[in-house]
């Protein structure tokens, strides 16, 4: 289910006239998030055609002017990523041909992200090759959210604004009033995530896994540092891909003596088998945002899907307005 009442229109939000200068388009990869943007921010999806030729070629059509406007689009580069990615670069190149005056890619999920760096010989460090194609295809300024690793940021020769689905988690978990909690990273790569969310959950003590990779998608998890016996645990991701990781974690947890184990992450990728490994009974909850849509087939009882459409509005509303977006999440 998706956590969230109906938004409202953001009260201090002038409705928007003909001229206003902010435009919003939404590419096909995640639809039902940008409606939900645009009906936080007050204004309707711009018009744009969309089709695919016989032979896969993608065609992109800007049904309005945007002579002079800013520009704001919409395509986490989600599953099938490559198609969606060259989408978001037709996107760009076709807004900056109909002589945008700034455009924003507003990128919810960041493909490739974890090819940041190399790991061994003669290997792509992708994040950077997917960044370069952004800003060559024409692209002002980036608006990512819970980036793979931080340093993505400074992949990027303009300006790239990180946010944090954090805020939504967190008012989610509090909202439930779980007691003795304990905020667990599932690696070590993940524990300045961790300690933030622990943070706001009232200072919640926090574990790490050790966990040594053999492949890729595959993960051996072998020691807990810290305690949570009697805990409720969370364990806190930036994405869920094949659930290898945080299902092995939490039946570590278990072992290790926490009461419940819930799982946090903004990002559903769900790669099978993921579906079956978190509606396997080691979870009471894995709570995911909506960067990603989530089909039907890759749903279970145990998911929850949270909102990051306000989120991403007021982000988009000051960069608009150039307003500080850092003072969102102090």
């Amino acid at each position: 289910m998706i956590s969230s009442a109906t938004l409202p229109v953001k009260p201090t939000l002038p409705r928007f006239e003909g001229n206003s200068r902010l435009r919003l388009f939404s590419g096909s990869s995640n639809p039902a998030l940008s409606r939900e943007v645009a009906h936080y921010l007050g204004i309707d999806l711009g018009p744009m055609v969309r089709k695919q030729f016989a032979d896969g070629e993608l065609y992109v059509q800007i049904q309005e002017s945007i002579r002079g406007c800013d520009v704001y689009l919409i395509q986490p580069t989600c599953r099938p990523v490559n198609d969606h990615l060259m989408e978001l670069l037709i996107m760009i190149d076709a807004c900056r041909r109909a002589s945008a005056r700034q455009i924003t890619a507003v990128i919810p999920y960041y493909g490739y992200a974890r090819a940041d760096r190399k790991t061994a010989g003669r290997e792509s460090i992708t994040a950077k090759l997917v960044a370069n194609l952004i800003t060559q295809a024409g692209a002002n300024r980036v608006l990512a959210m819970d980036l793979h690793s931080s340093q993505i940021q400074g992949y990027f020769d303009i300006p790239c604004d990180h946010i944090y689905g954090a805020p939504v988690l967190v008012d989610y978990l509090v909202g439930k009033c779980l007691s003795d909690l304990g905020v667990v990273s599932p690696d070590v790569g993940g524990v300045a995530r961790a300690r933030a969310i622990a943070k706001r959950l009232n200072d919640a003590p926090l574990a790490i896994i050790d966990k040594r990779r053999q492949a890729h998608n595959v993960a051996e998890v072998m020691n807990l540092i810290g305690d949570v016996e009697g805990k409720t645990a969370v364990l806190v991701d930036d994405m869920i891909d094949t659930g290898g990781t945080i299902a092995e974690g939490a039946r570590l947890l278990r072992a290790q003596g926490a009461r419940q184990v819930y799982a946090c992450a903004t990002h559903a990728v769900f790669s099978p088998p993921a579906v079956e490994r978190l509606s396997s009974g080691v979870f009471e909850e894995v709570i995911v945002t909506n960067t990603i849509p989530v089909p039907p087939e890759r749903q279970f009882s145990q998911l929850t899907t949270l909102t990051t459409a306000k989120l991403l509005g007021e982000t988009i509303w000051r960069i608009h307005e150039e307003s500080s977006v850092s003072s969102m999440f102090r």
